[in-house]
């Protein structure tokens, strides 16, 4: 009787722990989100700022409010504000569809390129522009496609009853290397202006954001987001195994299903917009999850974490003393130290 006294006389310091545990992660996400949020609209009204000319916050409010001059309204709102908008939401869904992929595959260190669905987006943008000529909103939807098939052709033949992870990266990576191959083939047979077209979008760039690009950009990143969302505390106890999942009531081979769906959609819309900017869907899921702690959901973080990748990249792309380049090229260069950055921090955490 004593010791079954002495036992119940844990339990509450056990639930006071645990408590305690739950109120630091929930105090430090919402901290780290506030920041992230600071810096993204830091980095917003940085690029809406700077350029050519340099506009002060009152030329940027003003031009918000219909005031100024018109030729002010007309580079603040024509021309930077869609760049602008667009890297963000692009930035986000990358993100947020990088760290779903990574939760799906139980490794923080995966790619969600690694099933192809950049590649099958890349060629069949490829095609587009050296075979069909196509450029703009046509080029984008084929692209969109390319990532989508591709998607159903590596879950179709990964699928044995559930997607098993190794399985999936394997198949994906085949299917990839072939893409890549079919691209580079359509590179070699196109000429000299399609090849440029191609490399042009091929590096990924928001030199050619427009507000048209925007409704369908943010409306899918905004179903994407809300669905993940709904489907984060199922991810979450996949990280625990398939089968021990299963066990708590987690239907393991639906909600595989429905975090690749909607991981492909984010990324295929997102590419068909930008281009495949490197680096920020493979990065942001880590980043988030080292600043927001062990144990805690960073897919709000992760999202917002790949924003101000994008946007970051695109004003020291802008803004180098030679030329501009495009974003995708500052997001491989800063892309490599970073991970290896992490990969450090994380093994230090034994978490990878």
């Amino acid at each position: 009787m004593d010791a079954c006294l002495l036992h119940d006389s844990h339990k509450p310091d056990a639930m006071t722990d645990l408590q305690r545990i739950r109120r630091t992660h929930t105090v430090r996400s919402l901290a780290v989100t506030m920041l992230l949020v600071i810096l993204l609209v830091a980095l917003a009204l940085s690029d809406l700022a700077l350029g050519h000319r340099t506009y002060s916050m009152n030329d940027l409010i003003g031009a918000l409010l219909g005031q100024g001059d018109e030729g002010t309204r007309f580079v603040i709102l024509q021309l930077r504000m869609p760049r602008a908008l667009i890297g963000c939401v692009a930035g986000i869904a990358f993100g947020m569809a990088g760290i779903g992929f990574q939760h799906l595959l139980r490794n923080m260190m995966a790619s969600p390129d690694i099933i192809g669905i950049t590649a099958g987006a890349n060629t069949a943008a490829i095609f587009g522009i050296v075979v069909l000529g196509l450029s703009g909103m046509p080029l984008a939807c084929l692209a969109v496609m390319g990532g989508l098939m591709t998607a159903l052709l590596v879950m179709a033949l990964a699928w044995r009853g559930s997607f098993d992870p190794t399985r999936l990266i394997l198949i994906g990576i085949g299917v990839a290397a072939g893409f890549n191959a079919l691209g580079s083939w359509l590179m070699v047979r196109s000429n000299q202006w399609d090849i440029q077209a191609a490399t042009r979008w091929l590096t990924g760039s928001l030199a050619d954001a427009q507000w048209s690009d925007l409704p369908i950009l943010a409306t899918t990143t905004l179903v994407g987001a809300m669905l993940l969302l709904a489907l984060d505390r199922n991810v979450s106890t996949l990280q625990l195994g398939p089968e021990m999942a299963a066990g708590l009531g987690v239907r393991v081979s639906r909600v595989q299903f429905e975090v690749i769906i909607v991981g492909v959609l984010l990324l295929a819309v997102a590419t068909a917009t930008t281009g495949p900017i490197s680096f920020v869907s493979f990065l942001s899921g880590p980043i988030a999850a080292v600043l927001v702690g062990r144990g805690a959901s960073a897919l709000i973080q992760s999202g917002l974490v790949g924003g101000c990748l994008v946007l970051g990249s695109d004003i020291v792309a802008q803004h180098l003393p030679t030329t501009q380049v495009p974003v995708g090229i500052i997001t491989s260069i800063v892309g490599g130290p970073v991970l290896i950055l992490i990969m450090v921090l994380m093994t230090r955490r034994q978490e990878l």
